[in-house]
């Protein structure tokens, strides 16, 4: 079956989203200055630490928010909304600076997968579905290149299936036991994953608001920025699922990667 018109479009859309410039030129665009002079300012401290943190953070997001939304007979998203509660907690972390991290990150995190499961539920997506909010969490893998990556790891699809073993296991460990203690290891270990790449632009994130003057708003403009990023994410993600759903994977990702 080919696809319709409307169809093509949405997946060329899609294309235009999930494969367009990173959170670090939109950061840079955004502020006037480099990113890389903020990775220079930032103690080794705080770079050694970023892992944690954000491995911490979306962990309490998964548990704080992916499993407490309900599915719904709307379609609109509340996007405007998730980027306010963002950008007043980047406000309060640039007011604090970098002492603020390890709080504003877990706030800002929860927010962004709320507003990324919100998003999964205007384009049709069931969240009483396990992998629906195994999806969600695969979001914020995209758009971010983890250290072990060569550039053939980089696009949409590619990162897809370096997820997609990890994904399947632990949706199956689950769909078993249950979200329980049993459960959690298998929860751990795709969190974990994602968290490498997720990091990546959450360095991109500190380093900026490490720059002098950014303070409490250039705190908010970024995080603003930074849900911007991952909302345009899971709306493309989410569209090549919906065309996934109707047309079949391969013949989604054959039009996808002949889309110039």
């Amino acid at each position: 079956m080919q696809l319709t018109d409307t169809d093509f479009q949405r997946l060329k859309q899609a294309k235009q989203l999930l494969e367009n410039p990173g959170l670090a030129a939109k950061i840079t665009d955004a502020i006037g200055k480099p990113i890389e002079h903020g990775f220079a300012l930032l103690p080794k401290t705080v770079s050694n630490g970023i892992g944690k943190v954000t491995q911490m953070a979306l962990t309490k997001a998964v548990d704080a928010a992916l499993f407490t939304l309900k599915d719904a007979s709307y379609t609109q998203s509340s996007d405007k909304w998730h980027k306010l509660g963002v950008a007043l907690s980047g406000g309060v972390g640039g007011f604090f600076g970098l002492s603020a991290l390890a709080i504003e990150l877990p706030i800002s995190t929860t927010i962004m997968l709320r507003s990324i499961a919100d998003i999964a539920r205007s384009e049709g997506e069931q969240l009483s579905d396990l992998a629906t909010k195994m999806a969600c969490i695969e979001v914020f893998a995209f758009g971010g290149e983890s250290l072990d990556d060569d550039q053939a790891e980089t696009g949409y699809f590619a990162v897809r299936t370096v997820l997609a073993n990890s994904i399947a296991e632990s949706a199956q460990y689950v769909a078993t036991k249950g979200f329980s203690k049993e459960a959690a290891p298998m929860m751990v270990k795709i969190v974990t994953i994602v968290a490498e790449r997720f990091g990546v632009q959450v360095t991109q994130k500190i380093a900026a608001q490490a720059v002098p003057a950014i303070g409490a708003a250039g705190g908010a403009i970024i995080n603003t920025l930074f849900i911007d990023h991952f909302q345009d994410m899971a709306r493309g993600h989410f569209v090549v699922r919906g065309l996934e759903r109707k047309y079949g994977e391969q013949q989604i990702r054959e039009c996808y990667e002949a889309i110039q």
